[in-house]
């Protein structure tokens, strides 16, 4: 008898597991289509994009367009800046997030609820409110214009970063630190490396999140960086759209040069970044 219901609730399993591939399916198809155009039209001459006809299939002009890219816009040295930067950027921000996040996770001091009400207020201002400002601070008050200064240190903190390291942080056990301190260790080495190394999941999350942020940024480095031969990959892209000629083929062989590697390292790691972001939700 047992052994009948068993078998029978596999069954029942199997069956939904097959409805549910069968309704998934189609969406990651429809997700999915827009991708393998920009793989087509990245291998067609300009002309050819605006056909009449749908294609389907990989052309042969893909190195003919990323030889035309690279004479235009140097796209190699602006993708070696645009990996320079998001590095930079991923690694401070995460220590800095990481320490906020400590702070107002382990530690009790005055205004504590003031500093994390400010933090959930600046999530709700849209970027473009703080933009301006921050472009005159930085750029006329700091002359930091056209620097590497200027495109990492502005965007640094982030609230969600932060918020989501007190989080993480908040679910682990304070008697493991207490411990720690009376063992005589100092806050700094609990840390770097008691706190962090139980972080690790949702540390991996967020630098995911921080450096495909930063690798996207179009909007800050095309105000704050007006030197050709210092533009990051995404502006090197937008120089391509002119008055009177859009060079299509170039966009779309830069396009997948800039996304291709990221789902790759994203699929590789997405199991570190599923980890890390259901660790970082449960309490």
């Amino acid at each position: 008898m047992s052994s009948r219901s068993s078998s029978s609730r596999s069954s029942a399993r199997l069956g939904r597991s097959i409805a549910l591939h069968l309704f998934l399916a189609p969406l990651a198809l429809i997700w999915l289509f827009p991708l393998w155009m920009m793989v087509i039209f990245s291998t067609m001459p300009d002309r050819g994009i605006f056909s009449p006809s749908i294609e389907l299939l990989p052309h042969g002009n893909f190195l003919d367009n990323v030889s035309n890219l690279q004479r235009d816009t140097n796209f190699i040295g602006a993708i070696g800046i645009s990996v320079s930067v998001a590095v930079t950027y991923t690694f401070l921000s995460v220590l800095l997030t990481s320490m906020a996040g400590w702070a107002l996770a382990r530690y009790q001091f005055f205004g504590k609820g003031v500093v994390v009400a400010i933090i959930l207020g600046t999530i709700t201002l849209p970027y473009a409110v703080v933009l301006i400002p921050q472009f005159i601070m930085v750029a006329r008050d700091f002359k930091l214009a056209n620097t590497w200064v200027a495109l990492i240190v502005p965007p640094l903190f982030n609230s969600l970063g932060v918020l989501f390291m007190r989080q993480s942080f908040s679910m682990m056990p304070g008697d493991l630190f207490d411990a720690a301190r009376v063992e005589g260790v100092k806050e700094w080495r609990i840390f770097l490396f008691v706190a962090l190394p139980l972080a690790r999941p949702m540390l991996a999350a967020l630098a995911i999140i921080l450096f495909l942020a930063s690798w996207n940024n179009y909007l800050w480095p095309l105000l704050i960086n007006s030197k050709p031969g210092a533009m990051t990959a995404p502006v090197a892209l937008g120089t391509l759209i002119g008055l009177t000629k859009v060079s299509w083929g170039g966009i779309m062989a830069g396009a997948v040069m800039l996304t291709v590697p990221m789902l790759v390292v994203f699929v590789l790691l997405q199991r570190h970044f599923v980890a890390g972001i259901a660790a970082g939700a449960i309490k």
